[in-house]
């Protein structure tokens, strides 16, 4: 007796195909697209997908017919072979092939061409291993903004090595090779946070180098860009955001980073100007918050090893209040 009949059978399947297309969705898929060239290109990888199911499962009968249901010596040669090698063998593929290929040549024509006119053009640039973005009035560090149904163009720009800029459910990847611009368009017909990533293998933290692109509406997005062009508020909300402010000019932390309305003006690292109302440390490493950022702070290493920020000996009094004025740089 079958212990497993037809049906538990369609069941379990059912289950199983469930479970996996559950990774077609999230903050960083390309088949969950929030965009015309997320969309373009998940309906490409759909029907690409499509075809080499079909093409498995016609060899898959054919196996089976000609090893299972064929066997047996009244089986006889049959006439037509020849013919049915041709079509089968030569003009189906080549048909399968070409339109395929045009329908690919198709949608990367259309990821050349901006959906519209772009209002705004901000500039990204890969570090080793994090993301500098440079608006028109302010830089900020790992996290873009772009207002939802309209597009933004990005030059990219890399100061090391090759990286490769992409975001999945939005737009194809660019490369970001040294001494050439290249460009594209950001568009999101949703609002939601999505997750980029360097998509070119950058050193020991090209797993690390990630960053988040918000679509907001116009409104949301329109109060993010006058916060951010303002410079840090120069009244700390309280004493020890006071004392901190204090520690972090004096430390070498204003040696590599840049917090506009104070003197620290490094630029080897981020700008820290509106760092507290970031959602991640260390691009996408660890979530922002006073724990994670007094162990990034100690010593970057044991979170990130890699990278380029050296650890802080600061005592554990300093630490603390250093880690309160950074949080409340929004």
């Amino acid at each position: 007796m079958d212990r497993f009949p037809a049906r538990s059978r369609a069941v379990v399947a059912c289950l199983v195909t469930a479970v996996l297309l559950t990774a077609c969705s999230g903050p960083q898929s390309a088949l969950d697209p929030a965009g015309p060239s997320a969309r373009r290109l998940s309906t490409l990888w759909w029907g690409l997908f499509a075809v080499a199911a079909v093409v498995f499962a016609v060899v898959l009968f054919m196996i089976v017919w000609a090893l299972v249901l064929r066997r047996g010596p009244s089986v006889q040669p049959r006439r037509g072979g020849e013919r049915t090698v041709v079509i089968a063998g030569i003009l189906v593929p080549a048909v399968v092939l070409v339109a395929t290929y045009a329908a690919t040549l198709s949608t990367l024509s259309a990821e050349r061409t901006p959906p519209q006119e772009s209002e705004l053009t901000i500039e990204a640039v890969g570090h080793d291993w994090w993301w500098e973005v440079r608006y028109p009035d302010f830089v900020t560090a790992n996290e873009i903004h772009i207002p939802v149904g309209r597009p933004v163009t990005v030059r990219l720009t890399t100061a090391d090595v090759i990286h490769s800029f992409w975001v999945p459910s939005i737009t194809s990847k660019t490369d970001m090779i040294p001494g050439r611009v290249n460009e594209l368009s950001l568009l999101a017909d949703r609002a939601g946070t999505f997750r980029g990533q360097c998509a070119e293998y950058c050193g020991t933290q090209h797993a690390g180098m990630s960053f988040l692109v918000v679509a907001e509406p116009e409104q949301d997005f329109a109060r993010w860009l006058a916060d951010q062009s303002r410079p840090a508020d120069s009244s700390a909300p309280d004493a020890l955001a006071a004392l901190g402010e204090e520690v972090f000019e004096a430390s070498s932390c204003a040696a590599c980073h840049t917090v506009r309305g104070t003197t620290a003006d490094g630029d080897l690292g981020p700008d820290l100007t509106h760092f507290g109302g970031r959602r991640e440390l260390g691009a996408g490493v660890a979530p922002n918050n006073p724990g994670w950022l007094a162990g990034w702070i100690a010593n970057s290493q044991t979170v990130k090893p890699g990278n380029l920020m050296p650890p802080q000996p600061l005592a554990p009094e300093d630490l603390r209040v250093l880690v309160r004025y950074l949080e409340s740089l929004e």
